[in-house]
């Protein structure tokens, strides 16, 4: 860890916590009525990022009261939740919105302005750092 001190420069190498990444690619659980596509996580010192990609195979989400029913996706594995309940996003190319990342791991659909039909392959990009 760099200690900062008064007339030190902010160079390339100072501001490399000198980690190499570390890379996931298994381990994410997919909910009822979905599937994983592809996973990946990535954590370099504090900095961690997810993408997660599952096809939605239920019979349709439906907005009630304009806007989603909360919707579990899947579960990050252990060791790639954040430290607090985060919020992400989410798409499938046509449609987008808001989701959660719980303590627990849980990424939570939460809004939309469409019903979701099944069939849709949903991606999830999320990033944030540790304590």
């Amino acid at each position: 860890m760099t200690l900062w001190r008064p007339g030190m420069r902010i160079t390339d190498d100072r501001l490399n916590d000198g980690l190499d990444p570390t890379i996931v690619t298994t381990g994410l659980v997919a909910a009822t009525d979905f599937s994983v596509n592809d996973f990946y996580a990535s954590k370099s010192g504090k900095s961690v990022f997810v993408h997660c990609y599952l096809l939605y195979s239920g019979t349709g989400i439906n907005l009630v009261s304009g806007n989603l029913p909360d919707t579990t996706l899947c579960t990050l594995p252990t060791g790639w939740r954040p430290p607090n309940t985060i919020n992400a996003v989410w798409g499938d190319g046509t449609e987008d919105g808001e989701c959660t990342i719980g303590t627990t791991g849980a990424i939570t659909l939460r809004s939309s302005t469409l019903s979701i039909p099944t069939s849709r392959n949903i991606r999830v990009t999320a990033a944030w750092n540790t304590t």
